[in-house]
C-alpha cells in the first residue's frame, strides 16, 4: 500500500521505526503480520483530508510520535503546535484547560518546554481506520532542566490533513495509581503528628528527625536564619539542636484540614536541659507515599519577649513594621503580576525563598523555579485583592495571612484562595521569604467523601 506519510514526515526517525520494527513500535499489535487494521470510517471535514484517505502502517503511526517528540526538542512552541490539526484538541497533563486552537496549544507548550522534555513510549496500542489512526498507551518523559522522570498515559488520534498526518486529538494524564488520596484526618490526629516529631527528637538522632519531613520539605528554624529545603540541610540543623535534648509540649493549637494536607499552628514550649523556651510554630503536613510528612515547618521566637529583652540595645533592633505597611507589601507583588513579566514577579522573592503555589504540587525554592511557575500563571492575567488579613510583625520579619481573591483578566473568572506571606528584610528591602497559597478547603471534596454522600442519598 502507498505510504500515508508525506515527504516532510519522512524523517530519518520515521524511517528508522519502519525499518527496524522495534519491540516498542510493535507493542500494540494484536496480530502479527498485519499491515493495517480498520475500525470503520469517521466523518471528516472537507478541509481535513486531501484527496482519498491514505494507508499507513503501524510502524509509521508510531513514527508520528517521534516527529512530535523531535518538535519538543527544538524548544520552539510554534513548531510543536504545528504538529496539531486545524481543528484539534489537546487535554494536557498539567493544565485543566482544553486547548482547541493553535494559539492555546502554543500557550501550553510555552511553559512546558521550559522543562526541556524528551519522551519515549513504554507501551502502546495502535488502531488504524479510513483516514485516521490512533496510538494510546503509556509514555515517559525525562525533563532535561531538572532530570526528573515522569510517566503518563496518552492517546493520540491522527488525521490525514493537507497531505500530512496531524494530531487531531491528544489526551495526556497522570498515572492514576500514583495519586494518593488520604483518609480524611481528624483534628486530634493532626495534633498527634506533633508527637511523632517530638518522639523523633527524643531519639537524639538527626536522621530520625529529618525523616519526619517530606521529600521537598521546608524548615524555617527557630535559631537559624537559613531556610532548610532538603534532607541534608534539615539534618544539619538538628545535629546541633539535639545537643540540647529538647522535648516539647503544645500550649495552644489551631488546626485546619484539607484534602491530602493539614496544618497545625500555635505555641509550643521546649525543655532544653532544664531551660523552658516558648516559640510559635506552623506545621503543614502532606500525605506522601502513604504517610503524613512535614512539608513546611516554621518556628519563631516569641516576638514580644525578644523586643522587651532587647530594650537596652534598642539601636540594634529594627523598628517593627506597621500593619498597614505589611499589607502594602502585597501591592508590590500584585503590581509585579500586572507587568505580566515572570522575572519581575520572581524578583519580589528573597534569595532563599519558598513558594507553595495554589495550582502546583511542587515547592519552588529558587529564582528559576519560581519564575517558571509564573510563566504559566501570568497567562491568566491575574490581579488580586485581599479580603481578610491577619498581620504579625517581628524585628526583621513580618507575616500576613488571610484570604485573597483573584480576577483572571484572560477569562473573567474570580478565584478565592488562602494565603501566607512571610517577609524578611534583605539588603534593606522587604522580600517574600515564604509564600503559601492554597485553595479554599471547603471547595475541595475528597472523592471518597463524595461517594459516601451519594450512597447515603441513594439509600435514604
Amino acid at each position: 500500500a502507498a505510504s500515508g506519510l508525506s515527504t516532510s514526515a519522512r524523517s530519518p526517525a520515521a524511517s528508522a521505526f519502519s525499518l527496524e520494527e522495534s519491540s516498542t513500535a510493535l507493542h500494540g499489535r494484536r496480530r502479527k503480520g498485519s499491515k493495517k487494521r480498520t475500525f470503520g470510517k469517521v466523518k471528516l471535514n472537507s478541509d481535513t483530508t486531501s484527496g482519498a484517505a491514505k494507508d499507513i502502517t503501524e510502524s509509521e503511526v508510531r513514527a508520528l510520535f517521534s516527529l512530535w517528540n523531535s518538535a519538543l526538542a527544538t524548544g520552539d512552541s510554534r513548531i510543536v503546535a504545528k504538529r496539531y490539526a486545524k481543528t484539534s484538541i489537546l487535554l494536557p497533563t498539567v493544565s485543566d484547560t482544553p486547548r482547541t486552537d493553535f494559539a492555546s496549544i502554543k500557550d501550553y507548550f510555552d511553559a512546558f518546554l521550559l522543562k526541556q522534555p524528551q519522551g519515549k513510549i513504554l507501551e502502546g496500542d495502535i488502531r488504524i481506520g479510513d483516514g485516521w489512526a490512533q496510538d494510546a498507551g503509556v509514555y515517559e518523559f525525562t525533563m532535561g532542566a531538572t532530570g526528573d522522570v515522569v510517566k503518563a498515559r496518552y492517546t493520540y488520534t491522527y488525521v490525514f490533513e493537507n497531505n500530512s498526518w496531524k494530531i487531531a486529538h491528544h489526551h495526556s494524564s497522570v498515572m492514576p495509581e500514583g495519586i494518593d488520596i488520604a483518609t480524611p484526618i481528624t483534628e486530634d490526629e493532626v495534633r498527634g503528628l506533633f508527637h511523632l516529631w517530638n518522639d523523633a527528637l527524643a531519639t537524639e538522632d538527626p536522621d530520625a528527625v529529618a525523616k519526619r519531613y517530606a521529600k521537598e520539605g521546608v524548615l524555617l528554624p527557630t535559631v537559624s536564619d537559613v531556610p532548610r529545603t532538603d534532607y541534608d540541610s534539615i539534618k544539619d540543623y538538628f545535629v546541633n539542636f539535639l545537643q540540647k535534648k529538647p522535648q516539647g509540649v503544645i500550649l495552644e493549637s489551631n488546626v485546619m484540614v484539607g484534602t491530602n494536607w493539614c496544618q497545625d499552628a500555635g505555641i509550643y514550649e521546649f525543655d532544653l536541659l532544664g531551660d523552658k523556651v516558648k516559640a510559635r510554630y506552623s506545621f503543614i503536613y502532606k500525605f506522601e507515599d502513604g504517610e503524613w510528612k512535614i512539608a513546611h515547618h516554621h518556628s519563631s521566637v516569641m516576638p514580644e519577649a525578644q523586643l522587651a529583652g532587647g530594650s537596652s540595645k534598642s539601636e540594634e533592633i529594627q523598628k517593627p513594621i506597621e500593619d498597614d505597611e505589611v499589607r502594602a507589601l502585597f501591592q508590590l507583588w500584585n503590581g509585579a503580576l500586572a507587568t505580566e513579566d515572570p522575572d519581575t514577579v520572581a524578583q519580589r522573592y528573597s534569595k532563599t525563598p519558598c513558594l507553595l503555589p495554589t495550582v502546583s504540587d511542587t515547592p519552588r525554592t529558587d529564582y528559576d523555579s519560581i519564575k517558571s511557575y509564573f510563566v504559566d500563571f501570568l497567562q491568566k492575567k491575574p490581579q488580586g485583592v485581599i479580603l481578610e488579613s491577619y498581620v504579625t510583625s517581628g524585628a526583621d520579619w513580618c507575616m500576613d495571612d488571610g484570604i485573597y481573591e483573584f480576577t483572571m483578566g484572560a477569562t473573567g473568572d474570580k478565584v478565592k484562595a488562602r494565603y501566607s506571606f512571610v517577609y524578611t528584610l534583605q539588603d534593606g528591602e522587604w522580600k517574600i521569604a515564604h509564600h503559601h497559597s492554597s485553595q479554599m478547603p471547603e471547595e475541595i471534596v475528597p472523592k471518597a467523601m463524595l461517594e459516601e454522600a451519594q450512597k447515603a442519598t441513594a439509600t435514604a
